[in-house]
């Protein structure tokens, strides 16, 4: 589930996340270790689907600095998660992070393995969807482990840029750029990808506008996004609300269609409701539900998805 606000820490690469715990802190060194725990019972929407216990996500990620002086920062990061493992998929890598950089007032340069610009896109507040992507950027390559980034964060504008180096035979190649600014409670935010998979002859282009808007008793957003790979147009929009409905609980309602050239198009919606207990707010407990316009081959539609779950994070 990616956040609603685009434009407010959207960068954590050289400041670590806003919930980390500092481990250690002396002579301008500084280790800072978040967790991310989320663990739900689900049955997933489609056909004949079980209810199961799933893991999203079970991460450590842990920082680095140092203050080289004159407002010069050496940064590094390392996560692992142990989602993989924990679903009996033991011959899984458990490392999804691992890049260093530096960071000079408010531009970080960065490198090695992590998230593309582009994986910034998107408004859909959904704990898991089925049927369709959380958005045209989840449909392609989100990250990589030959990837140059850069990261400037101003006043009120966000952005970021990446490359991904076509290294071997088994990478593609990938820039990618992110935009977000926020005027008056207005958040806008742009995305575009130029992507060449591995053995393909042609680039496949992918670009997204998204728009957010506080109303106080709620946020209100939208996102448009589009991939042409090889003359087929592929177009996906969400719509999605948070309402707090009280300190410590929102409600979330969204929906999502994807539109594909000689295919029918796909229609997801979703509710959920999450508590934040009031003595420790990186403390929740979630419940969701799914439903989709997707048919199987006999015309049946599919079943309902739901789940429920529990997430602590530090």
């Amino acid at each position: 589930m990616k956040k609603l606000l685009l434009a407010v820490a959207v960068s954590t690469m050289a400041a670590g996340s806003v919930n980390a715990a500092t481990v250690y802190e002396k002579d301008g060194f500084t280790y800072k270790l978040n967790g991310d725990f989320q663990v739900q019972f689900r049955q997933a929407t489609g056909f004949d689907e079980r209810a199961e216990v799933e893991y999203d996500d079970l991460e450590l990620k842990n920082y680095v600095a140092y203050d080289l002086g004159n407002d010069l920062t050496a940064f590094g990061r390392l996560d692992v998660g142990y989602k993989k493992a924990a679903e009996g998929k033991q011959d899984a890598s458990n490392l999804e992070e691992a890049f260093v950089g530096l960071k000079y007032g408010v531009t970080s340069f960065s490198f090695g393995k992590q998230n593309f610009a582009g994986d910034e896109f998107g408004i859909e507040e959904a704990y898991e969807i089925e049927t369709i992507d959380e958005d045209r950027f989840d449909g392609v390559e989100t990250a990589g482990d030959d990837t140059i980034r850069v990261d400037i964060e101003l006043e009120n504008v966000y952005i970021a840029a990446s490359h991904e180096m076509d290294a071997s035979d088994e990478d593609g190649e990938y820039y990618d750029v992110f935009v977000a600014t926020e005027v008056v409670g207005l958040e806008l935010a742009a995305a575009y990808q130029q992507s060449r998979a591995a053995g393909a002859a042609e680039s496949a282009d992918t670009w997204g506008i998204s728009a957010s808007y506080d109303f106080g008793f709620m946020n209100l957003a939208a996102d448009y996004s589009s991939t042409d790979d090889d003359d087929v147009e592929t177009t996906q929009y969400n719509v999605a609300a948070v309402f707090a409905v009280a300190p410590t609980t929102d409600v979330a309602l969204g929906m999502g269609n994807k539109d594909e050239d000689d295919q029918d198009d796909i229609t997801e919606w979703y509710a959920n409701v999450t508590y934040k207990f009031p003595e420790a707010k990186n403390v929740s407990v979630f419940a969701e539900i799914a439903q989709s316009d997707i048919e199987d081959d006999s015309g049946d539609d599919a079943d309902m998805g739901f789940l429920a779950g529990m997430r602590v994070k530090f």
